[in-house]
């Protein structure tokens, strides 16, 4: 069964796991780099289609995956952005719930303070006021209350963090 999360990509075949596949389904990730343009003008839009897609890899349980797109959208964006820095932590929420899920709790606090910690950053930025830019419109206040739940519990009671859906 094909599952669709944007008009344009399905989901990858299989969730690649460090150590369990020998590879990626990089057919998949290679349509949805295709999307990523050669740099954003002033801003990542909210509904860019890479970026929705790498937010639903995450949520799919595709962690691995959600980390190569997300971070292919943060290389183009722009330098010293808010939607860069807001990027960088959802690259780190992705890489936690892909430690989280190969049983890695230590590696998983970790990205989760770092992602925390650029959130924090965003949060001392001033506005960009910029209509339709990923920064402004994302719940970040939602996302870092989420975070700091999941730090606050012990290494077994923490649990994977939904990026779009927070």
């Amino acid at each position: 069964m094909i599952v669709t999360v944007t008009p344009y990509l399905a989901l990858p075949r299989w969730p690649y796991r460090l150590g369990q596949q020998t590879k990626a389904d990089h057919d998949t990730l290679a349509l949805a780099k295709a999307l990523v343009p050669m740099r954003y003008a002033g801003f990542v839009p909210a509904d860019d289609p890479a970026l929705r897609y790498g937010l639903a890899l995450n949520d799919a349980g595709f962690f691995w995956e959600a980390h190569e797109i997300l971070e292919a959208v943060w290389k183009v964006a722009p330098q010293r952005g808010r939607d860069r820095i807001l990027l960088r932590a959802c690259i780190q929420v992705a890489n936690a719930n892909l430690k989280l899920s190969l049983q890695r709790p230590r590696a998983a606090y970790r990205l989760l303070q770092e992602a925390l910690s650029e959130l924090d950053e965003l949060a001392i930025r001033p506005p960009a006021d910029v209509a339709g830019s990923f920064s402004e419109h994302f719940p970040v206040v939602v996302l870092a209350s989420a975070i700091a739940h999941q730090l606050a519990l012990e290494e077994t009671e923490r649990v994977l963090i939904q990026i779009s859906e927070v």
